[in-house]
Protein backbone atom coordinates (compact mmCIF):
# COMPACT_ATOMS: atom_id res chain seq x y z
CA UNK A 1 0.00 0.00 0.00
CA UNK A 2 1.33 3.44 -0.96
CA UNK A 3 1.60 5.94 1.88
CA UNK A 4 0.09 9.36 1.24
CA UNK A 5 3.25 11.32 2.07
CA UNK A 6 6.56 10.16 0.62
CA UNK A 7 10.00 11.60 1.32
CA UNK A 8 12.44 12.64 -1.41
CA UNK A 9 14.59 9.59 -0.65
CA UNK A 10 11.57 7.29 -0.93
CA UNK A 11 10.57 8.87 -4.23
CA UNK A 12 14.10 8.55 -5.61
CA UNK A 13 14.03 4.82 -4.83
CA UNK A 14 10.52 4.22 -6.20
CA UNK A 15 10.73 2.18 -9.43
CA UNK A 16 7.19 2.84 -10.68
CA UNK A 17 6.81 6.55 -9.83
CA UNK A 18 5.41 9.08 -12.28
CA UNK A 19 5.89 12.57 -10.88
CA UNK A 20 3.11 15.05 -11.68
CA UNK A 21 4.47 18.58 -11.17
CA UNK A 22 1.60 20.98 -10.53
CA UNK A 23 3.57 24.25 -10.79
CA UNK A 24 3.18 26.88 -13.51
CA UNK A 25 4.87 25.98 -16.82
CA UNK A 26 7.61 28.60 -16.49
CA UNK A 27 8.58 27.35 -13.03
CA UNK A 28 8.53 23.77 -14.31
CA UNK A 29 10.74 24.68 -17.29
CA UNK A 30 13.33 26.29 -15.02
CA UNK A 31 13.95 22.99 -13.22
CA UNK A 32 12.03 19.92 -12.10
CA UNK A 33 12.42 16.35 -10.92
CA UNK A 34 13.83 14.28 -13.82
CA UNK A 35 11.03 12.63 -15.80
CA UNK A 36 8.27 14.73 -14.23
CA UNK A 37 5.21 15.71 -16.23
CA UNK A 38 3.75 19.20 -15.85
CA UNK A 39 0.01 19.50 -15.17
CA UNK A 40 -0.75 22.98 -13.86
CA UNK A 41 -4.49 22.66 -14.58
CA UNK A 42 -4.68 20.75 -11.30
CA UNK A 43 -4.31 24.16 -9.63
CA UNK A 44 -6.13 26.48 -12.04
CA UNK A 45 -9.33 24.53 -12.72
CA UNK A 46 -12.43 26.07 -11.12
CA UNK A 47 -15.17 23.53 -10.46
CA UNK A 48 -18.85 23.67 -9.69
CA UNK A 49 -20.50 20.92 -7.71
CA UNK A 50 -23.80 20.36 -9.49
CA UNK A 51 -24.17 17.13 -11.48
CA UNK A 52 -22.94 18.70 -14.72
CA UNK A 53 -20.00 20.38 -12.99
CA UNK A 54 -18.85 17.19 -11.29
CA UNK A 55 -19.23 15.21 -14.52
CA UNK A 56 -17.08 17.79 -16.31
CA UNK A 57 -14.52 17.68 -13.49
CA UNK A 58 -14.39 13.90 -13.70
CA UNK A 59 -14.01 13.82 -17.50
CA UNK A 60 -11.48 16.67 -17.59
CA UNK A 61 -9.07 15.07 -15.15
CA UNK A 62 -9.51 11.49 -16.29
CA UNK A 63 -8.39 12.76 -19.70
CA UNK A 64 -5.61 14.95 -18.28
CA UNK A 65 -4.16 12.22 -16.07
CA UNK A 66 -4.41 9.74 -18.92
CA UNK A 67 -2.54 12.14 -21.22
CA UNK A 68 0.13 12.42 -18.51
CA UNK A 69 0.60 8.66 -18.74
CA UNK A 70 -1.24 7.31 -15.70
CA UNK A 71 -2.55 3.82 -16.48
CA UNK A 72 -2.94 2.43 -12.97
CA UNK A 73 0.44 0.71 -13.05
CA UNK A 74 2.42 3.76 -11.96
CA UNK A 75 2.46 5.40 -8.56
CA UNK A 76 1.44 9.00 -9.17
CA UNK A 77 3.48 11.33 -6.96
CA UNK A 78 2.19 14.90 -6.88
CA UNK A 79 4.66 17.74 -6.42
CA UNK A 80 4.60 21.52 -5.87
CA UNK A 81 7.36 23.98 -4.90
CA UNK A 82 6.84 23.59 -1.15
CA UNK A 83 3.88 22.76 1.04
CA UNK A 84 2.97 26.41 1.63
CA UNK A 85 3.78 28.13 -1.68
CA UNK A 86 1.27 26.45 -3.99
CA UNK A 87 -1.86 26.79 -1.84
CA UNK A 88 -1.98 23.00 -1.51
CA UNK A 89 -1.94 22.31 -5.24
CA UNK A 90 -0.06 18.99 -5.03
CA UNK A 91 -2.62 17.83 -2.47
CA UNK A 92 -5.39 19.01 -4.81
CA UNK A 93 -3.99 16.63 -7.40
CA UNK A 94 -3.82 13.84 -4.83
CA UNK A 95 -7.43 14.53 -3.83
CA UNK A 96 -8.64 14.45 -7.44
CA UNK A 97 -6.87 11.15 -8.08
CA UNK A 98 -8.36 9.73 -4.87
CA UNK A 99 -11.85 10.91 -5.88
CA UNK A 100 -11.43 9.34 -9.32
CA UNK A 101 -10.41 6.06 -7.69
CA UNK A 102 -6.78 5.91 -8.85
CA UNK A 103 -5.15 3.00 -6.98
CA UNK A 104 -1.68 4.42 -6.24
CA UNK A 105 -1.20 8.10 -5.44
CA UNK A 106 1.04 10.05 -3.07
CA UNK A 107 2.31 13.55 -2.32
CA UNK A 108 6.00 14.47 -2.23
CA UNK A 109 6.22 15.74 1.34
CA UNK A 110 7.94 19.11 1.25
CA UNK A 111 7.72 19.39 -2.53
CA UNK A 112 10.57 20.37 -4.79
CA UNK A 113 12.17 22.39 -1.99
CA UNK A 114 12.64 19.21 0.06
CA UNK A 115 13.93 17.35 -3.00
CA UNK A 116 16.56 20.03 -3.56
CA UNK A 117 17.43 20.18 0.15
CA UNK A 118 18.16 16.45 -0.06
CA UNK A 119 20.71 17.15 -2.83
CA UNK A 120 18.76 15.23 -5.46
CA UNK A 121 19.04 16.05 -9.18
CA UNK A 122 17.05 18.65 -11.09
CA UNK A 123 16.43 18.58 -14.84
CA UNK A 124 15.33 21.12 -17.44
CA UNK A 125 14.62 18.44 -20.05
CA UNK A 126 11.00 18.30 -21.13
CA UNK A 127 9.41 14.91 -20.54
CA UNK A 128 7.40 13.28 -23.31
CA UNK A 129 4.60 11.41 -21.58
CA UNK A 130 3.20 8.28 -23.14
CA UNK A 131 -0.60 8.68 -23.09
CA UNK A 132 -2.52 5.92 -21.38
CA UNK A 133 -6.10 4.96 -20.70
CA UNK A 134 -6.82 6.28 -17.23
CA UNK A 135 -8.47 3.60 -15.03
CA UNK A 136 -11.57 5.57 -14.04
CA UNK A 137 -13.52 3.97 -11.20
CA UNK A 138 -17.15 3.12 -11.83
CA UNK A 139 -18.16 5.43 -8.98
CA UNK A 140 -16.20 8.31 -7.48
CA UNK A 141 -14.94 7.88 -3.91
CA UNK A 142 -17.29 9.33 -1.24
CA UNK A 143 -15.00 12.25 -0.40
CA UNK A 144 -16.78 15.00 -2.36
CA UNK A 145 -19.51 17.24 -0.91
CA UNK A 146 -21.80 19.05 -3.32
CA UNK A 147 -23.30 22.48 -2.71
CA UNK A 148 -26.65 20.87 -1.91
CA UNK A 149 -25.04 18.45 0.54
CA UNK A 150 -23.36 21.40 2.25
CA UNK A 151 -26.68 23.27 2.32
CA UNK A 152 -28.25 20.22 3.99
CA UNK A 153 -25.35 20.01 6.44
CA UNK A 154 -26.20 23.48 7.77
CA UNK A 155 -29.05 21.77 9.65
CA UNK A 156 -26.99 18.75 10.75
CA UNK A 157 -25.02 19.66 13.89
CA UNK A 158 -23.09 16.40 13.85
CA UNK A 159 -21.25 17.58 10.70
CA UNK A 160 -18.54 20.22 11.14
CA UNK A 161 -18.07 22.68 8.30
CA UNK A 162 -14.38 23.55 8.56
CA UNK A 163 -13.17 26.74 6.89
CA UNK A 164 -9.41 26.62 6.23
CA UNK A 165 -9.05 29.90 4.32
CA UNK A 166 -6.66 32.69 5.24
CA UNK A 167 -7.75 34.97 8.07
CA UNK A 168 -8.73 37.92 5.83
CA UNK A 169 -11.23 35.67 4.05
CA UNK A 170 -12.56 34.17 7.29
CA UNK A 171 -13.35 37.57 8.81
CA UNK A 172 -14.96 38.78 5.57
CA UNK A 173 -12.35 41.38 4.65
CA UNK A 174 -11.47 39.62 1.37
CA UNK A 175 -13.42 37.27 -0.89
CA UNK A 176 -10.48 35.27 -2.28
CA UNK A 177 -6.71 34.96 -2.79
CA UNK A 178 -7.30 36.40 -6.27
CA UNK A 179 -8.37 39.77 -4.93
CA UNK A 180 -10.54 41.34 -2.28
CA UNK A 181 -13.58 41.64 -4.55
CA UNK A 182 -13.02 38.69 -6.89
CA UNK A 183 -16.22 37.07 -5.61
CA UNK A 184 -19.51 38.95 -5.20
CA UNK A 185 -19.85 38.28 -1.47
CA UNK A 186 -17.53 38.04 1.51
CA UNK A 187 -18.07 36.02 4.68
CA UNK A 188 -18.37 32.44 5.89
CA UNK A 189 -20.67 29.46 5.75
CA UNK A 190 -23.15 29.73 8.62
CA UNK A 191 -21.90 27.88 11.69
CA UNK A 192 -18.51 27.09 10.18
CA UNK A 193 -15.45 26.66 12.36
CA UNK A 194 -12.02 27.87 11.35
CA UNK A 195 -8.47 26.56 11.32
CA UNK A 196 -6.18 28.42 8.92
CA UNK A 197 -4.60 25.79 6.69
CA UNK A 198 -1.05 26.77 7.68
CA UNK A 199 -1.71 25.51 11.20
CA UNK A 200 -1.52 21.90 10.09
CA UNK A 201 2.14 22.42 9.12
CA UNK A 202 5.35 23.48 10.84
CA UNK A 203 8.75 24.75 9.66
CA UNK A 204 11.67 22.37 9.12
CA UNK A 205 15.14 22.75 7.66
CA UNK A 206 13.78 21.46 4.33
CA UNK A 207 10.74 23.74 4.34
CA UNK A 208 7.21 23.43 5.78
CA UNK A 209 6.02 19.90 6.55
CA UNK A 210 2.82 18.51 8.00
CA UNK A 211 2.67 18.23 11.77
CA UNK A 212 2.53 14.80 13.36
CA UNK A 213 -0.87 13.09 13.59
CA UNK A 214 -1.00 13.84 17.32
CA UNK A 215 -0.25 17.51 16.71
CA UNK A 216 -2.93 17.73 14.02
CA UNK A 217 -5.46 16.10 16.35
CA UNK A 218 -4.54 18.73 18.97
CA UNK A 219 -5.24 21.52 16.46
CA UNK A 220 -8.58 19.91 15.60
CA UNK A 221 -9.52 19.62 19.27
CA UNK A 222 -9.44 23.42 19.54
CA UNK A 223 -12.60 23.54 17.40
CA UNK A 224 -14.21 20.41 18.81
CA UNK A 225 -13.23 17.93 16.08
CA UNK A 226 -12.27 14.35 16.93
CA UNK A 227 -11.39 11.43 14.65
CA UNK A 228 -15.07 10.43 14.72
CA UNK A 229 -16.42 13.83 13.65
CA UNK A 230 -17.71 14.06 10.06
CA UNK A 231 -15.93 17.05 8.51
CA UNK A 232 -16.72 19.00 5.35
CA UNK A 233 -13.75 21.17 4.36
CA UNK A 234 -13.89 24.29 2.23
CA UNK A 235 -11.64 27.13 1.10
CA UNK A 236 -11.88 29.16 -2.12
CA UNK A 237 -11.55 26.46 -4.80
CA UNK A 238 -10.48 23.28 -3.03
CA UNK A 239 -6.67 23.65 -2.95
CA UNK A 240 -6.05 24.69 0.66
CA UNK A 241 -8.88 22.33 1.59
CA UNK A 242 -6.99 19.51 -0.15
CA UNK A 243 -3.87 20.28 1.88
CA UNK A 244 -6.07 20.09 4.99
CA UNK A 245 -7.73 16.91 3.68
CA UNK A 246 -4.33 15.21 3.66
CA UNK A 247 -3.62 16.49 7.17
CA UNK A 248 -6.93 15.24 8.59
CA UNK A 249 -6.61 11.84 6.95
CA UNK A 250 -3.05 11.54 8.29
CA UNK A 251 -4.48 12.32 11.73
CA UNK A 252 -7.02 9.51 11.43
CA UNK A 253 -10.24 11.49 10.92
CA UNK A 254 -12.55 8.87 9.46
CA UNK A 255 -15.03 10.89 7.38
CA UNK A 256 -13.52 13.88 5.59
CA UNK A 257 -15.04 15.43 2.47
CA UNK A 258 -14.23 18.54 0.50
CA UNK A 259 -16.78 21.00 -0.76
CA UNK A 260 -14.73 21.45 -3.92
CA UNK A 261 -16.78 24.32 -5.31
CA UNK A 262 -16.00 26.12 -2.04
CA UNK A 263 -16.40 29.88 -1.64
CA UNK A 264 -15.99 30.52 -5.38
CA UNK A 265 -19.26 28.66 -5.99
CA UNK A 266 -21.15 29.36 -2.76
CA UNK A 267 -20.66 33.14 -2.84
CA UNK A 268 -21.99 33.40 -6.40
CA UNK A 269 -25.35 31.83 -5.52
CA UNK A 270 -27.47 34.44 -3.70
CA UNK A 271 -29.75 31.68 -2.39
CA UNK A 272 -26.85 30.28 -0.32
CA UNK A 273 -26.79 31.85 3.16
CA UNK A 274 -23.62 33.39 4.54
CA UNK A 275 -22.41 34.94 7.78
CA UNK A 276 -20.89 38.40 7.48
CA UNK A 277 -18.98 40.65 9.84
CA UNK A 278 -16.74 39.63 12.72
CA UNK A 279 -17.09 35.95 13.69
CA UNK A 280 -18.96 35.11 16.85
CA UNK A 281 -16.99 33.51 19.72
CA UNK A 282 -16.67 29.79 19.09
CA UNK A 283 -19.38 27.64 20.62
CA UNK A 284 -19.01 23.87 20.48
CA UNK A 285 -22.68 23.34 21.17
CA UNK A 286 -23.21 21.97 17.63
CA UNK A 287 -20.94 19.05 18.43
CA UNK A 288 -22.84 18.04 21.57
Amino acid sequence: MVRTLVTPAELAAMPDALVIDTRAPDAFASGHIPGAVNLHEIFTYLATSDADGLAKLRDTFAAAFGAAGLSGKQTAVLCEQSMNTGFGQSCRGYYLLSWLGYPKAAVLHGGLAAWQAAGLPISTDAATPKPAEFPLAAEPAPIMASKEEVRAALARPEIVLLDVRDVDEWIGDSSSPYGRDFCPRKGRLPGARWIEWYRFMKPTGAGPMFKTPAEIRAELATVGITVDTPVYLYCFKGARASNSFVALKEAGVKDVRIYFGSWNEWSRDPSCPIEEGPPEPLSLARAA
